[in-house]
């Protein structure tokens, strides 16, 4: 509600902060017992009117009345005091201090019952503000219980409980079946399934078993898992994603800058204006003094920019928030608000669009080949790659396995560097390699050329298998794309991104037939990690703003040159966490249109909390001059302004 308020939404690094993030219990108590005291002597003054009674203190007589406006304005402005205290000593004017020029020139007037109600609607409206605003940070302190205080840890001495805070790297601990898992680690034996929607919003739980990862604040499934834990304390992936999440407020947007600065400016401005309206008419026209005065405090009350301060970190705040409860980590309101300005979205292939895993998608037997079906090419492909760690051939022996085609043993197998393997199985010579290989052997013929041209225009990669001399088929082996990619790009464009464009390292045929399925408008293919920052700056001079997406580590030069780089699945990266601008927590593509959706929803947001603020500020500065407001509308007007103001911000929270 004030400058100074706008600060204590900010992390600690805000220069200007008249009172810590959190308040301590002892003085949100405080706070609350000097409000409604005010209050309750407020009510008691008014009653006390009706029935005056006079009290003597030694020579003096007061009216009950006024001593009982007295003490509310006193435990109001306890309310107030630290923060016009902390304001007065850093010369920040704001709407503490105003307040208390006002309340005081309203009592040097003498109008103690109206001095009592603007200090205690005023208290009132600073103590609504920051249980408002206490709901922005509850969604992200509220991740620190998602994890345990503590743990079943299993050594030599047995099983037993300790607090996660005394539990090292190495020590094994048991998660048992509903359990949330109190610290990052890796399974060591067990099998269950794994809720990490507090960490990355996916909607599923994740399979988990011997040497996957897991992350505390995830909760177990129906399983017992053991785990080895491998991250302690602020180590862990939920303490830091909670680290940057607080720190992300200290990266300004501009526009909560601009206002800002114009809050500085202003103010003092006020005060100067409130000045000359309260001397200039009875000095130069001889005007009533009671009446200018009175209107200058008015003056002073309703022009100090409070909604307007406010608008821009509020919003940000609770953006920050609820993209956090869904797994989307942004790093500051500068990077949200920059999101919102894209206009090309470039995407790495790898790991991003497909899974970054192969896999057979297609066998196809050679015509003229009799006898020899998919099952036979696969095993005696298998055979051979058996023992080979080449993730192409890793995929022909998953998919051997997941067929039920049980190969037979290879023997004198011989690795082809660069072209692929050959050995024999159950009798016979089985060579299996690329187009070039089968070249240099001349196994190729017309139809072998027309399928892999097929299979390439596919996206596959492919793998031609023979059988003593005579090619008898072509496994087809292909990165799986990601089944939202379609949707994502879809979402993309209708909210306004120009151009969505491909920047792989891949052979150009299999990224333009991804590409173009996938409704891609421009590809750019066999890049090194030096040609995707070239094609990054072209992006930009061609189009504006843009924004990378990638896996936060191999295109880290492309991340770090775009206007926004998005990094996926960081859960598991140190380097994505820290380096991207948004980091999405699991890898679902559909979180990158909701990101953009978020960021512009936060502008629309932060432009109509501006014009509400400006334009019931002008009709009450308006009223104020003219002598229509009092102290109290007023108050009402400035906490009516801040109040819309915050309610509207917050429904960022829920914002999908």
């Amino acid at each position: 509600m004030t400058a100074g308020c706008a600060c204590d939404v900010h992390s600690h690094a805000c220069s200007e902060d008249v009172e810590p993030v959190e308040l301590t219990l002892a003085r949100a108590v405080r706070r609350r017992i000097y409000v409604w005291g005010s209050g309750a002597a407020l009510g008691a003054g008014l009653l006390a009117g009706f029935r005056p009674v006079d009290l003597r203190f030694g020579p003096w007589v007061f009216p009950l009345p006024t001593v009982l406006f007295l003490i509310s304005i006193a435990l109001g402005l306890a309310a107030i005091a630290r923060r016009t205290i902390a304001g007065l000593r850093t010369f920040v004017f704001d709407i503490n201090v105003l307040m208390v020029v006002a309340v005081a020139g309203a009592v040097f007037l003498g109008d103690y019952a109206e001095a009592a109600s603007v200090i205690f609607l005023f208290a009132v409206a600073e103590w609504l503000e920051a249980r408002t605003l206490e709901r922005a940070r509850r969604a992200i302190r509220g991740l620190v219980d998602a994890t345990p205080a503590a743990a079943l840890v299993r050594d030599a001495a047995g099983e037993r409980r300790v607090d996660v805070s005394a539990i090292r790297v190495g020590d094994v601990i048991v998660v048992r079946p509903g359990e949330k898992i109190p610290l990052d680690g890796a399974v060591i034996s067990g099998a269950s399934s794994v809720n990490q929607a507090p960490i990355t919003g996916e909607s599923l739980p994740v399979e988990k078993s011997a040497g996957d990862a897991v992350f505390a604040g995830t909760v177990n499934g129906s399983g017992v898992l053991d785990v080895t834990v491998t991250r302690v304390g602020s180590d862990t992936t939920l303490a830091r994603i909670i680290h940057l999440v607080e720190r992300a407020q200290s990266q300004r947007a501009p526009a909560q800058t601009l206002v800002e600065r114009f809050a500085r400016v202003y103010t003092p401005a006020v005060i100067a204006l409130a000045i000359a309206l309260a001397l200039v008419p009875p000095l130069l026209f001889g005007a009533t003094w009671h009446v200018w005065i009175y209107r200058a405090l008015v003056l002073l009350v309703v022009s100090c920019p409070c909604a307007l301060v406010i608008s821009t970190p509020v919003s940000i705040v609770a953006a920050l928030a609820g993209a956090a409860r869904k797994g989307v980590l942004i790093k500051g309101g500068a990077h949200l608000e920059r999101t919102s300005q894209v206009r090309c979205v470039a995407f790495d292939k790898t790991g991003t669009l497909t899974y970054g895993s192969p896999q057979v998608v297609e066998v196809v037997p050679l015509n003229g080949t009799d006898g020899v079906g998919e099952a036979s090419i696969v095993g005696l492909a298998a055979a051979v790659e058996r023992r080979s760690t080449h993730p192409i051939a890793q995929a022909i022996v998953d998919h051997a396995e997941a067929a039920s085609v049980r190969p037979a043993p290879a023997a004198n197998v011989e690795s082809l560097s660069g072209r692929g393997a050959e050995g024999d199985v159950a009798g016979a010579r089985v060579l299996l390699g690329n187009h070039r290989l089968f070249e240099e052997r001349r196994l190729c013929s017309s139809a072998i050329h027309v399928e892999l041209d097929r299979v390439a225009a596919l996206g596959g990669t492919p793998v031609i298998v023979a059988r003593n001399q005579e090619p008898i088929g072509i496994i087809s082996v292909a990165d799986r794309m990601r089944d939202a990619g379609r949707d994502t790009v879809d979402q993309l464009k209708r909210q306004g991104v120009e151009a969505v464009v491909m920047l792989t390292g891949d052979n150009h045929s299999t990224a333009t037939a991804i590409a173009s399925e996938l409704g891609f408008d421009e590809v750019r293919a066999d890049l090194l990690p030096e040609d995707k920052v070239a094609a990054i700056q072209d992006l930009r001079r061609k189009y504006g703003s843009v924004a990378m997406v990638g896996d936060g580590i191999n295109d880290a030069p492309a991340l770090a040159t775009a206007d926004v780089g998005i990094a996926m699945g960081a859960i598991g990266s140190d380097a994505a966490l820290e380096t991207a601008d948004v980091a999405l927590m699991a890898d679902e593509l559909l979180k990158i249109p909701y990101t953009f959706r978020l960021s512009r929803k936060t502008l629309r947001n932060i432009r109509a909390n501006l014009a509400i603020s400006v334009v019931m500020k002008a009709a009450f500065v308006g009223a104020a001059i003219a002598g229509v407001a009092t102290l109290w509308m007023a108050v009402l007007a400035d906490t009516g302004a801040s109040v819309i103001v915050i309610a509207n911000a917050l429904r960022l929270l829920r914002a999908d």
